[in-house]
């Protein structure tokens, strides 16, 4: 009878701990996610030269090519997330790296504003769709150092520490932010398209080049981190 009762009791302590253990872990996966949708939502709608872009395409040839610069980083960011998570893996020192790709994009952003600085009004109301959005947003955010730096500094520590979790909350940290990154920027499309309706033509073109001189701005201040992170500031 005592040996009964000293079993039960064994099996009541370690039912106890493994419910305690499972509901440790299910809190940590649950942070991961929380975490992951927080991020994305402050990288989605952080001003920058994809939110940028958006804008302009939005104005210049309305949501359908605002939102598939608001997809590219779908595209884009497997990559760089598979080699952030190399560099923090294997290498000591990444900041070169960064800073050429930080050079490339400024004069991408530089080519953008320029672009939007030239437009006219015959070629606004001529020319109301544009093919090649999806590709201009993959090429900014592939040569953006802000990916990068993100991935690098919070993205893939965080990933590399969710691993010791377990794969879910890897998965639910990743797509937290994905689901708020791609989101917020698809709303911020959404809500540009619906808004310029009450605009007249003129004041697009004012908007379209106030955003050409945005993007100039940022690419100096890409030449700025550029410069910096490969040592010659």
């Amino acid at each position: 009878m005592i040996e009964a009762f000293l079993n039960i009791s064994v099996l009541r302590k370690n039912f106890i701990s493994r419910f305690t253990i499972a509901s440790f872990c299910m809190a940590q996966i649950i942070e991961f996610l929380l975490y992951g949708i927080v991020l994305g939502l402050a990288q989605g709608l952080t001003p920058g030269p994809l939110i940028t872009l958006i804008f302009s395409e939005t104005l210049k040839y309305g949501k359908k090519e605002g939102l598939k610069i608001a997809i590219s980083p779908l595209i884009t960011d497997s990559l760089i997330v598979s080699l952030s998570l190399l560099i923090l893996s294997n290498l000591a020192s990444y900041t070169v790296v960064i800073g050429i790709i930080s050079l490339f994009g400024a004069c991408y952003l530089i080519y953008l504003g320029i672009e939007n600085l030239r437009i006219k009004i015959d070629k606004f109301t001529l020319e109301p769709v544009k093919k090649g959005a999806l590709k201009r947003g993959i090429i900014a955010n592939f040569l953006s150092p802000h990916p990068y730096l993100f991935w690098l500094s919070i993205g893939g520590p965080t990933i590399l520490e969710s691993t010791h979790v377990g794969i879910s909350a890897t998965v639910l940290f990743i797509a937290g932010i994905y689901m708020t990154l791609i989101g917020s920027k698809i709303a911020v499309t959404l809500i540009i398209d619906k808004s310029k309706t009450v605009l007249k033509s003129k004041y697009y073109i004012y908007a379209i080049q106030a955003l050409g001189i945005v993007l100039i701005v940022f690419a100096l201040l890409f030449i700025k981190d550029g410069l910096d992170l490969i040592g010659l500031l």
